[in-house]
C-alpha cells in the first residue's frame, strides 16, 4: 500500500471514530494564551486519537465588503485556496491529498475561517501548507478570474430558486447598505466587477493575526502547538481596525410588502424584523421562546397550527439569526399560492398568542429538554469543537460556557418567555417578502387585513 493510500485510509478511519464519539460538554477543558502576533490561542488537549484540528477566525468576513463590491470577502477566501507563490492550485491540492489532510479557507458573514484537520504525525506538514496560502498566497490573475466566474455562475444558479431570491430581498430590505445587507457571496453584478487587484487589496488589508482567534483541538499540548503556530504564522503581522457597530435594524409600523412574481406552484414567504446580537443576554430566553413558537420543528406552534391542523404550509419555521451585530428574526415558509394570505394571518395570530398568554408548563419543559439535550451534539467531533471554541471567544461567552449553557436554559421561566415575546416579536411592524405566482396568490396588505 502506498504512503498516500495508507495516510488517507488512516485519516478516514480516525474521522469515523471521531464522528461517532460524542464529547460531553463538561469534558472540554480550554487553555487560553496570547501569541506574539496578538492572536488569541485556545487549546483543548484531547489525546484519545492521533488527530489535530486547527481553526483560525480572521476579521475578514463579508461585513467588510464595501458597497458596490459585495462578495469580495468570499472571492478572496476562495482565491487563497488556489495555491501559493511556489505551488499552483493543482500542486497544492496534490500535496494536501498526499498526506490525507484537509485544508480550507472560507468567508462567512462575520469572519473568514482558515482551518485544517490532520493526523498528528502530519501536523507540521499540513500547518506548513495552510501557512503557505495565508502568508504567501499565489493570488494569480488567472486563478482569481476563474474563481470569480465560478462565483457568478453559482449566484445565477441560486437565483433560479425562489427561496434564495426571497432571502436576498429580505436581507436587503431589513439591513439596507449596512454590513449585513447582502449575502456573503454577493450578487452577480457586484462580483462580476471585482478585479484581481480588489482581491489582493482585501487580502493585504484584512488577513492579519492581530485580533484573530485560533482554536486547536486534538492530540497536542498547548505549549507544543503555541510554538508551532508562532513559527509558522509569523508573516501575518498587524491588526485590522475595528468596525463601527451599525444601528440595530428597525421596521416602521405596518406590513411592508415586497413581491417577486415567479411562475411557481408554491409561494416562498419570509416575514420578520430586526433581532439581536449573539452577545445579548436575552439570547437564551429567546432560544426557549422561539423553540416553542417556530424553531422546534413538529413540536412548535407554527408547525402544529399552520402546517398540521390547518394544512396551510409545506414547511414552516422561525429563527433568530444572530451575529457580531444585531441580526434578524425570520419566519420562513412554503405554501400554495392560493393559501398564502391565510397562512400569513395565522402566523401573525401565533405571534400575538405567545405574547398575550404564558406558555404551558409542558411547552416550557419540552423546549428546555431539547435545547439542553441536543447541546452536546453540537460539539461531537473535533471540527465542531474548534468552531465552538471560536464562537465563545469571538462573542465573549466565556471559557466555561459549555458548563453554563444548560443552567442558562434551565433558568428560563414562563414569565421571561412572555416578556421576550412581547419585547422582540413585532406582528404589527414587519417586512414580508413573497416570491410567488402573484396572479394566484394575490398577496397584498389589504388582503392580509381581511378576515
Amino acid at each position: 500500500m502506498s504512503l498516500r493510500l495508507r495516510a488517507t485510509v488512516a485519516v478516514a478511519a480516525a474521522f469515523a471514530i471521531v464522528a461517532g464519539a460524542a464529547a460531553p460538554s463538561h469534558a472540554i477543558e480550554i487553555k487560553r494564551m496570547t501569541l506574539k502576533s496578538g492572536a488569541t490561542l485556545l487549546v483543548s488537549e484531547q489525546h484519545q486519537l492521533p488527530m489535530v484540528t486547527i481553526a483560525i477566525a480572521l476579521d475578514a468576513g463579508s461585513r467588510r465588503d464595501p458597497k458596490g463590491k459585495e462578495g469580495r470577502a468570499a472571492l478572496t477566501a476562495e482565491s487563497l485556496m488556489q495555491g501559493t507563490r511556489e505551488l499552483s492550485a493543482d500542486q497544492f491540492n496534490q500535496a494536501v491529498d498526499f498526506i490525507g489532510s484537509s485544508v480550507s479557507v472560507s468567508a462567512g458573514q462575520d469572519y473568514a475561517e482558515a482551518s485544517l484537520t490532520t493526523l498528528k504525525k502530519y501536523t507540521d506538514d499540513t500547518l506548513h501548507l495552510l501557512a503557505g496560502v495565508l502568508e504567501t498566497p499565489g493570488l494569480r490573475d488567472s486563478d482569481i478570474e476563474r474563481k470569480r466566474d465560478e462565483q457568478v455562475a453559482g449566484i445565477k444558479a441560486a437565483e433560479e430558486q425562489p427561496g434564495y431570491v426571497a432571502g436576498v430581498a429580505f436581507r436587503k430590505a431589513l439591513f439596507g447598505d449596512s454590513p449585513y445587507g447582502h449575502s456573503p457571496e454577493g450578487n452577480a453584478e457586484s462580483v462580476a466587477r471585482l478585479t484581481p487587484a480588489d482581491v489582493r487589496d482585501f487580502y493585504h488589508e484584512y488577513y492579519k493575526l492581530g485580533g484573530a482567534v485560533i482554536a486547536v483541538v486534538g492530540d497536542v499540548t498547548a505549549d507544543e502547538i503555541r510554538d508551532k503556530l508562532e513559527a509558522s504564522l509569523s508573516g501575518l503581522a498587524g491588526s485590522v481596525p475595528s468596525q463601527a457597530k451599525p444601528p440595530a435594524p428597525t421596521v416602521p409600523a405596518g406590513i411592508h410588502l415586497t413581491t417577486i412574481d415567479r411562475n411557481v406552484a408554491q409561494a416562498n414567504l419570509i416575514l420578520g424584523f430586526g433581532g439581536i446580537a449573539r452577545s445579548d443576554p436575552d439570547y437564551y430566553r429567546l432560544q426557549v421562546m422561539n423553540y416553542i413558537l417556530g424553531g422546534g420543528g413538529f413540536a412548535s406552534r407554527l408547525t402544529k397550527e399552520v402546517r398540521s391542523k390547518a394544512g396551510l404550509a409545506y414547511s414552516i419555521g422561525s429563527v433568530f439569526n444572530v451575529g457580531l451585530f444585531p441580526g434578524s428574526f425570520e419566519v420562513v415558509l412554503q405554501t400554495k399560492n392560493q393559501s398564502a394570505n391565510d397562512a400569513i394571518r395565522m402566523i401573525l395570530d401565533q405571534m400575538r398568542a405567545i405574547q398575550n398568554a404564558p406558555v404551558s408548563d409542558a411547552e416550557l419543559d419540552s423546549a428546555k429538554k431539547f435545547l439542553v439535550g441536543s447541546f452536546p451534539l453540537k460539539i461531537d467531533r473535533q471540527s465542531a469543537i474548534a468552531s465552538f471554541m471560536l464562537q465563545i471567544e469571538l462573542y465573549g461567552l466565556g471559557l466555561d460556557y459549555a458548563d453554563r449553557y444548560p443552567k442558562l436554559i434551565e433558568a428560563v421561566t414562563k414569565e421571561e418567555v412572555q416578556r421576550v415575546a412581547k419585547q422582540y416579536l413585532h406582528p404589527d411592524a414587519l417586512l414580508l417578502v413573497a416570491a410567488a405566482n402573484q396572479s394566484e396568490a394575490a398577496i397584498s396588505v389589504v388582503n392580509l387585513e381581511k378576515r
